[in-house]
């Protein structure tokens, strides 16, 4: 339950968290970003809320057997991690920060909260993944 209980959470801060900090003043109200650049920001906010739609979906949805349960950790894992991890890559593109400078930046503040999540969506898959198997002699 351990595993569900991590995928829970990550899931939340898919659905709510991250749309939340995406859609205010330092993002699609900030006057500072130009028209295209809040197309994206609202790409992220839906691809947020579908991952964590998915994770929800596949973390408890029942399984017929072990090896569809592993297969629906399998698919959480993914979809509740691609996000974090994609978030976490994007400081490697030139001229990024994780905060503008009229915000106090530079700086990469979301970097633990990204990791955090990321590791609930992974080690919660792994834990439910693993739950129920049976060691062979």
């Amino acid at each position: 339950m351990l595993g569900r209980i991590l995928l829970t959470i990550d899931s939340i801060l898919l659905v709510v968290g991250a749309p939340i900090a995406d859609y205010g003043p330092t993002h699609m109200f900030n006057p500072n970003w130009p028209p295209h650049a809040k197309f994206h920001n609202g790409q992220t906010i839906n691809l947020s809320l579908l991952l964590g739609l998915a994770t929800l979906f596949y973390t408890w949805r029942g399984a017929a057997t072990p090896e569809l349960k592993r297969e629906f950790m399998l698919a959480s894992a993914f979809t509740g991690s691609i996000y974090w991890i994609a978030g976490i890559c994007s400081i490697l593109y030139p001229g990024t920060m994780g905060l503008d400078p009229e915000f106090g930046g530079p700086g990469f503040p979301q970097a633990p909260l990204f990791a955090f999540a990321a590791v609930c969506a992974l080690a919660g898959s792994w834990l439910e993944a693993s739950a129920g198997k049976v060691k062979a002699h």
